[in-house]
C-alpha cells in the first residue's frame, strides 16, 4: 500500500515500486514538492515572505511591512536607504529630533541647543484689582503657568504692571514668586521688603508704571506658577490698571497689566 508524508501528503516510493518503475515513482515525489513549495520561488530584494492563507505553505512575497518594525511606544519609522524602512527608537524626555547625516537614519535624538527660547506663555491682566493688605497678597489674574522641557532650562519673567496707590506714606510694594516662594531676595534685606518693587507713589491720582525682570532656574519639568504680590506699606488702598480716583478722563489712563514667561534651553 502506498504511503505519504506525514505534514505535506506527498507519496513515499515503496520499494516494489523502486523495483517495479523506480524512474516514475521518483519523479512522482519530485513533482509533489516542486508544486507543494511553488510560492516559495521568485522573490526581489528587500521582500518577505508573509502567509498568503490558513493553508500550508501558501505564502507570497511582499515588500517589507514597516508597521512590523515597530514594537515599542514613541517609535519612529525612518529609512536607511531607498525602500529600506528602518525603526528609531523614541529619545529622551525633552530631545528633539535632529537631521544627523553621519546616522544610519540620517536622524538622531539630541538636546536642544542651548540659549534657545523652547516655549512662551503670557498673561494679560485686564481688569482691576484693589487691596488695603499690608502683608503681601496674590494680584488676581497677574499670574502665568509654564510646564519646562527640559529640568536645566531656564526661565525668564517679565512682568508690567499699572496702577497707583493712596497711601499716608511710602506707597505700595509688589514682589515676584515661583509658586509660593518669592524668588528675588537680597543677600541681608535687614528691615528692607524682601524682593520687593516700590511702584506707586503716595497719594497719587495717576497711573505709574513698574516692571520686573528676572531670570530664574526652576530645576524642574512639572508645571510652574510665577505670580505677582502687592501689598500697601502702611495703611491705605493701593490699585492696579487704575488710578486712586479712577478717574478715566485720558489715554494713559487707560491701563493693562501683564507678566510673560519664556523658557530659555540651556
Amino acid at each position: 500500500m502506498a504511503t505519504t508524508t506525514t505534514n505535506f501528503g506527498w507519496d513515499i516510493p515503496q520499494s516494489t515500486d523502486l523495483v517495479k518503475d523506480g524512474a516514475t515513482a521518483i519523479a512522482a515525489l519530485g513533482q509533489d514538492i516542486d508544486t507543494a513549495l511553488v510560492d516559495l520561488k521568485g522573490g526581489t530584494t528587500g521582500q518577505v515572505l508573509s502567509k498568503a492563507s490558513n493553508t500550508d505553505l501558501d505564502y507570497s512575497w511582499v515588500a517589507v511591512d514597516p508597521l512590523l518594525i515597530l514594537d515599542a511606544k514613541g517609535d519612529l519609522i525612518t529609512a536607511t536607504a531607498a525602500d529600506t524602512p528602518a525603526r528609531l527608537p523614541v529619545g529622551a524626555n525633552g530631545t528633539v529630533l535632529t537631521a544627523d547625516s553621519a546616522q544610519g537614519t540620517g536622524l538622531k535624538w539630541a538636546t536642544p541647543a542651548g540659549g534657545k527660547v523652547l516655549q512662551v506663555v503670557s498673561t494679560n491682566k485686564l481688569d482691576t484689582f484693589t487691596s488695603n493688605s499690608t502683608t503681601p497678597v496674590d494680584v488676581t489674574g497677574l499670574s502665568v503657568t509654564i510646564t519646562p522641557t527640559l529640568s536645566t532650562s531656564k526661565v525668564l519673567v517679565f512682568a508690567m504692571i499699572s496702577g497707583d496707590g493712596l497711601i499716608a506714606s511710602n506707597g505700595s510694594m509688589f514682589r515676584l514668586l515661583r509658586d509660593s516662594t518669592d524668588i528675588i531676595v537680597p543677600t541681608s534685606p535687614g528691615s528692607r521688603s524682601s524682593g520687593a518693587l516700590a511702584l506707586f507713589t503716595t497719594n497719587s491720582s495717576t497711573v505709574d508704571n513698574g516692571t520686573i525682570t528676572y531670570l530664574d532656574s526652576p530645576a524642574t519639568t512639572s508645571a510652574t506658577t510665577y505670580k505677582i504680590q502687592g501689598f500697601a506699606t502702611t495703611s491705605g488702598n493701593f490699585y492696579v490698571n487704575r488710578s486712586s480716583t479712577d478717574t478715566d478722563n485720558a489715554a494713559f489712563m487707560r491701563t493693562v497689566s501683564t507678566i510673560t514667561v519664556m523658557e530659555i534651553g540651556a
